[in-house]
């Protein structure tokens, strides 16, 4: 299958999987736990899950898979693999448990270590963003489908900076240069952040803390589409596939590049 059919089935099984999610978010009836690395995991977390690997399994029977509810295979399995689809069933379940309805289902497809299909579906949003390389970013909702890109930027406004709804703010804006001007504005899943760079609503993210691979592949894709880009905290790209773990070092989404990022943001190792 070419890219576009693939992006279809990418497409139509995250908002299958939504439906399944807004049922549980809708209903209350859902179990939660905490997972072993401190973060939580909720019985509509894995029903997501199920549909989207029972769905790409039967559709893509030949494009191997890494969700964040089952884990990778051991490195040495897997890091031959040209293709294969990168999940994560809910992004932002710690949104979904609280109630804000900042929470996505995740599906990239990454082809030779880069996200090359990206879809995030906001269920309780009623939006989809999507992209495929080469081709352009998207965000479809109840006023249609339309292309999206990342901000212009004149010298003149503030930098609008996407952060967290619980996480300590001084905790990103260390990292920030005060002789800039900025704005603050907070949302909460990953990729959702990630989407709003796309879009324009936002110009950077920082994220300092653990994340898995599952939690940047697909925004990647489509912030890179949007005009966008994600880098490791030391500007180096994002790799997948690549280490024995699948957790990501800390990063920063950007969006345009005629923002002088290297002077806006200060890489890490220079302020230790």
């Amino acid at each position: 299958m070419d890219l576009t059919q693939l992006l279809d089935i990418a497409l139509k099984t995250s908002k299958k999987a939504g439906l399944e999610v807004s049922q549980h978010y809708l209903s209350g009836n859902y179990t939660s736990e905490i997972n072993e690395d401190n973060s939580p995991v909720t019985s509509a977390d894995i029903a997501a899950n199920d549909i989207i690997m029972a769905e790409l399994k039967r559709v893509t029977p030949d494009i191997p898979v890494i969700s964040e509810e089952i884990g990778p295979l051991p490195l040495n399995q897997r890091k031959h693999w040209q293709r294969y689809w990168l999940l994560d069933p809910i992004d932002g379940t710690g949104e979904f448990i609280k109630g804000s309805g900042d929470f996505a289902v995740n599906i990239a497809l990454i082809e030779n270590g880069h996200p090359v299909i990206g879809v995030i579906h906001a269920p309780d949003h009623q939006l989809t963003y999507y992209a495929q390389r080469g081709k352009g970013a998207f965000k479809e909702g109840s006023q249609g489908r339309h292309q999206i890109n990342v901000a212009p930027y004149d010298g003149q406004r503030k930098i609008k900076v996407a952060i967290s709804r619980r996480q300590e703010l001084s905790i990103m804006t260390q990292y920030l240069d005060k002789s800039f001007d900025f704005e603050y504005i907070a949302l909460g899943s990953c990729s959702l952040k990630n989407c709003l760079i796309a879009e324009g609503g936002a110009d950077c993210y920082l994220r300092i803390g653990p994340t898995g691979e599952w939690d940047t592949g697909a925004s990647q894709c489509i912030l890179e589409q949007a005009g966008g880009t994600i880098v490791d905290s030391e500007f180096l790209p994002l790799s997948y596939n690549e280490r024995e773990s699948v957790l990501n070092p800390d990063f920063v989404s950007l969006g345009t590049s005629d923002i002088p990022w290297q002077r806006v943001i200060i890489p890490h190792k220079a302020r230790r």
